[in-house]
């Protein structure tokens, strides 16, 4: 899991009949700080995230499945939680 920030929606005519009806978000990978750390990755938003929302992504296709209750679906990345806020120990 990491933490991430969203940075926009994914939109395409063809693409896997899989991700039918499944919203993609496009998510920068960040610190506990929300500074870009590098990197990024196509999601499938399952809590209604929206642009500049910090998110939790679940980055492991067996747990993304899991929780899409799909064992074969064609997915890595999942955002799994909105976050609030982040408190890093001293």
């Amino acid at each position: 899991m990491f933490l991430g920030t969203v940075r926009g929606q994914i939109f395409s005519t063809i693409n896997h009949p899989y991700f039918d009806g499944h919203r993609l978000l496009v998510v920068d990978r960040t610190d506990e700080h929300g500074e870009p750390t590098g990197g990024y990755v196509i999601a499938i938003d399952t809590v209604g995230a929206g642009p500049g929302q910090p998110v939790l992504v679940l980055d492991e296709g067996n747990g993304a499945r899991q929780i899409l209750g799909d064992p074969s679906g064609p997915v890595r990345s999942v955002i799994v939680g909105i976050v609030d806020h982040v408190e890093t120990a001293v």
